[in-house]
């Protein structure tokens, strides 16, 4: 005998793209604008308890690194050091000075439900912006990679936006920050094209049939991480922005997943200080 759950009683009601009569406890949710029972201040507490970490803040801007790339380069070539202040059990936090302002990065926080787990311990520890700046793969050939582009919205193939915010098709990301962001990386002479990504949960699940309905739809890349921090950053109202470094075209080619110099490290720092710069201008 099958025993029912208070969600097989509650179906979605968003229909807007075939969601309706769904038992998926991902989408019937209606708590959107609950506080959660679990925080990420008292996890951080028993972390402190445990590792004996004396309180401390992490710095007001933080990156997210999930091929760990650029978080490597610092601490080989810019004397990073492990912040004493992160409790996280999970990652370390490396910090480095860009133009007279510590800033700290994590690497290899891939995935939608890692970022955000990272996310909200870090917002819980002092940052005020973050930055990430995650691999993708292309799916609208706009040039050859490697290139980045500013994540103005991101489908949400994946499930940890929809434990943020009700069902929709896309997150956004706060249009002031985009404006911030295109304003500053064009100042700094960085060319990028904004426009909207693809995120998903399973990138080994990438069929044809699936990418040739988001080329349609103008989706410029595919990423793993996007739509989970736009939709936390718009629930929780925190300043985040999400990049993307396209670095493939998905191993459909030999010598694919090329990041240029350096793997592309260069590049990525220059648009972290011109980010930077102007967060704290506009601040």
């Amino acid at each position: 005998m099958a025993l029912s759950t208070p969600n097989d009683q509650v179906s979605s009601r968003y229909n807007g793209h075939g969601f309706e009569g769904t038992r998926s406890p991902l989408l019937a949710r209606r708590d959107h604008d609950q506080p959660s029972v679990f925080r990420p201040e008292n996890m951080l507490r028993e972390a402190r308890r445990q590792k004996g970490i004396r309180e401390g803040s992490v710095p007001r801007i933080c990156v997210l690194d999930p091929d760990g790339d650029v978080a490597r380069y610092v601490k080989q070539q810019h004397d990073a050091r492990r912040s004493a202040a992160w409790a996280c059990y999970h990652t370390e936090l490396w910090e480095w000075n860009v133009v007279g302002t510590m800033h700290g990065i994590i690497g290899s926080a891939v995935g939608g439900a890692f970022a955000v787990l990272v996310a909200e311990q870090l917002f819980a520890s002092g940052c005020e912006v973050l930055i990430s700046i995650s691999s993708a793969g292309q799916i609208t050939p706009i040039a050859p990679p490697p290139y980045h582009i500013v994540i103005d919205r991101a489908l949400r193939d994946e499930g940890t936006s929809h434990h943020y915010l009700p069902p929709s098709e896309y997150a956004a990301g706060n249009p002031r920050l985009l404006a911030l962001a295109a304003g500053a990386f064009r100042a700094a002479g960085c060319c990028l094209v904004r426009g909207a990504t693809w995120t998903t949960d399973a990138p080994f699940r990438e069929t044809a049939e699936a990418i040739a309905a988001r080329s349609a739809a103008g989706i410029l890349a595919v990423e793993m991480e996007a739509a989970g921090l736009y939709a936390f950053a718009a629930a929780c109202d925190v300043p985040v922005i999400c990049l993307a470094h396209v670095t493939n075209q998905l191993g459909r080619i030999e010598g694919d997943f090329e990041k240029g110099d350096g793997n592309g490290v260069c590049s990525s720092i220059d648009l972290i200080a011109a980010f930077s710069a102007a967060w704290q201008g506009a601040r």
